[in-house]
């Protein structure tokens, strides 16, 4: 088991986790769908939001909306404190050693492609490759294809095997001097799957290999520290973690991040411009040009001030509980096959049901009010792999319960009876 997951299962077996009590927090929860109780399980996709990030957003607007950094009146001055405020919260989520090393960006997918320009388009030639894994998600994949094909380099595959756990042994071996980066995931959306990024690292890193690590699917349920994991890159999407849309963070090493181009030019990235010439700002402003999403990021912000007053020990075994729960539950259903045995995973189960496509099943349960999510989940390798067009997928957080989880096995039951 993974360092960081042990501490957590440890100091949970201290804590009790009172669902219906968080559950309180979520406004959304509490509605019907086709007249039966909403059972939010598409969490992976988008997890929902607390009222106490609500309260935040709406505050900003209301009472502090303004552009920030170059307005020296009261209300930008306002919002600027809550921008940056919520850009120190972040350090301390992650353990980055600076705040300028956490750059607000939209989502992860805006972060692995700026480095992918910033640091790809610079140190990428003809002839060099890049790795990347079989798990991944296409925003950690066509980024790459796309330097790739600019720049005449290879794209080198991790492998993994049928339980969705990916081959270090074969990873290794991939490395060689004409590497420059590898970009892997941290939790797989489509398995679930928890990868040893402290491994993975560490083999890089020995033949000086920079890593850039997709945690759009961790920061929700692991804890995060990116000088533990020593990675050169962390990529995390707020509206994954109980955040606004727009919202996220890309860490990087300064070392790194100052030897990068900017990934788009504007303002306030800069700190003087003639017609001749433009001198670039220092970290985090250039990577940051133009109005940023002022009100999501200080959403974020509170998303992390939620996080933070919750025992998110107990909330990770709890997770943990209903995905044993519900892995057991849908695997003792006949024609049910679940997709991704990981020994470590997230609270995400992909499954297909016999003969019956997962959109069709997909629809059958939102008609039961349950929300899951059907489709190849933007990670088609994942299926070519298992030899399958999509499937259907619950994933879970910590407001979710066992009860959901019994009118899922229900509802899928109901979807065999309707197909057979």
């Amino acid at each position: 088991m993974i360092a960081a997951e042990k501490d957590l299962n440890a100091v949970s077996e201290l804590g009790h986790w009172d669902v219906e009590r968080i559950r309180r927090d979520f406004p959304v929860l509490h509605q019907t769908v086709n007249g039966k109780p909403l059972a939010y399980l598409d969490n992976a996709a988008s997890s929902q939001v607390p009222q106490l990030v609500i309260e935040r957003g709406t505050r900003y607007l209301r009472e502090e909306h303004s552009n920030i950094h170059r307005g020296v009146h009261y209300l930008s001055q306002r919002a600027t404190s809550a921008y940056e405020g919520a850009r120190e919260k972040v350090r301390r989520f992650i353990n980055a050693r600076e705040a300028r090393e956490c750059i607000f960006v939209r989502g992860a997918t805006e972060g692995i492609n700026l480095v992918m320009h910033g640091y790809g388009r610079k140190f990428v030639g003809p002839g060099d490759e890049i790795v990347i894994s079989e798990m991944e998600h296409h925003a950690n994949i066509v980024p790459w294809q796309m330097l790739c094909e600019e720049k005449g380099a290879r794209l080198r595959v991790i492998p993994m095997n049928d339980a969705g756990e990916l081959l270090l042994d074969e990873y290794e071996a991939l490395l060689n001097e004409r590497t420059k980066i590898v970009a892997v995931t941290h939790v797989s959306n489509a398995l679930g799957t928890v990868n040893p990024i402290k491994e993975i690292v560490r083999i890089a890193h020995a033949r000086g290999i920079p890593v850039l690590v997709d945690g759009a699917q961790a920061a929700p349920h692991l804890p995060i520290d990116v000088q533990d994991l020593d990675c050169d890159f962390y990529a995390i999407s707020g509206h994954k973690m109980f955040g606004p849309t727009g919202s996220g963070v890309l860490y990087g090493k300064a070392e790194l991040l100052e030897r990068m181009n900017p990934f788009m030019g504007g303002g306030d990235m800069i700190r003087s411009v003639t017609f001749e010439r433009t001198i670039y700002a220092g970290l985090p402003n250039k990577f940051e040009a133009g109005t940023p999403a002022i009100a999501s990021q200080i959403g974020l912000g509170a998303a992390i001030d939620y996080l933070n007053s919750i025992d998110r020990a107990a909330a990770y075994a709890y997770e943990q509980e209903l995905l044993r729960y519900a892995t057991e539950r849908l695997s003792s259903i006949e024609g049910v096959r679940v997709i991704g045995t990981a020994r470590e995973k997230a609270s995400v189960i992909s499954f297909t049901v016999e003969n019956v496509h997962p959109h069709d099943i997909g629809t059958i349960l939102d008609q039961e009010g349950i929300a899951i999510r059907a489709g190849h989940h933007c990670a088609q390798p994942v299926m070519q792999h298992f030899k399958i067009p999509a499937t259907a997928r619950a994933s879970f957080a910590f407001y979710n319960t066992k009860e959901e989880v019994d009118r899922l096995a229900a509802a899928i039951e109901k979807v065999i009876e309707v197909f057979n």
